[in-house]
């Protein structure tokens, strides 16, 4: 079944993206005016983090995140045919400060946020490095599918490793300079042994894993924020967090990498998956302190 459905998806790439998106103005009516996709789970999280702007001002935004939404799932597919000088084209990063820190021997975590799109992400980041790029990555339920984004996804030599895999094979990871791509605003899976901090003014939990490795492997820490160009096109720029990850506590650098996602969500709010629920975990005092760290 893998090889039929491959095949059909591969046959599909082969069309123009000004078709492709075509597909994709269909299944955004379908989402979001049909069968309203997690449409009310968007309407509270918009709710949440923009409590300033109208109703009017978040449909608009739900609308436009649904397009964007769709959009990467039509540009992952458009990505099984697409060149090497088309993805170049179609995605830009800004290498400087990352050639710099690989020069001078250091390991590094790439923080990022679920922006769109993530697949030109991955790939734009491996095809450019000279050392081991490991992203780590939760599997999508179906299995068929998540056979088809894991070989999209390793194109490059993308070292990928499974959220659920990682403490096992981190000693493999760790044996050499890498990079090491997290997406670290995913929920935990037990919201006790998380970092709560108010996030786009509600609190929510963190993973403790990225931080805590830092630390104890004194990696430089960077924030990867997506910029979307125009549709098909994007942008990634590095912030820098720190060069030396064991100057701060875990919770510090958590604190830091949250203030920076959440200027990047500000920025382009539509560009941000709202769909999932960010905020599902509710507080309870035994779950320990509120961390911040405002001066």
């Amino acid at each position: 079944m893998y090889y039929v459905v491959y095949g059909f998806l591969w046959f599909c790439s082969l069309l123009p993206l000004r078709v492709l998106y075509l597909f994709s103005e269909l299944f955004y009516g379908l989402a979001f005016y049909i069968f309203k996709y997690r449409r009310k789970v968007v309407l509270d999280n918009l709710k949440i983090a923009f409590p300033e702007k109208s109703e009017k001002e978040r449909i608009r935004i739900a609308k436009k995140f649904y397009r964007n939404f769709i959009d990467t799932f039509i540009e992952a597919v458009k990505l099984i045919s697409m060149s090497g000088r088309q993805i170049e084209k179609h995605s830009s990063f800004e290498f400087e400060l990352v050639n710099r820190l690989i020069e001078q021997g250091k390991n590094i975590h790439v923080m990022a946020g679920h922006q769109f799109n993530w697949e030109f992400g991955n790939l734009i980041f491996a095809k450019n490095l000279n050392i081991p790029f490991v992203g780590i990555y939760m599997p999508i339920s179906n299995k068929i599918l998540d056979r088809v984004f894991y070989n999209i996804r390793k194109r490059y030599g993308t070292v990928l490793i499974s959220a659920q895999d990682f403490k096992n094979k981190r000693h493999e990871v760790f044996a050499r300079q890498y990079t090491l791509g997290l997406a670290a605003d995913q929920n935990p899976g037990d919201p006790s042994n998380a970092y709560w901090m108010n996030f786009m003014g509600k609190p929510a939990p963190f993973v403790t894993g990225p931080a805590k490795g830092a630390v104890k492997n004194n990696t430089a820490v960077l924030m990867v924020a997506f910029k979307k160009i125009k549709r098909g096109y994007y942008h990634f720029s590095v912030r820098l967090i720190t060069e030396e990850g064991s100057q701060y506590s875990p919770e510090e650098l958590t604190y830091m990498y949250k203030c920076s996602l959440e200027e990047v969500i500000r920025e382009d709010p539509a560009n941000y998956l709202w769909s999932h629920r960010r905020w599902k975990h509710q507080w309870k005092p035994e779950y320990g302190e509120i961390f911040s760290f405002e001066k």
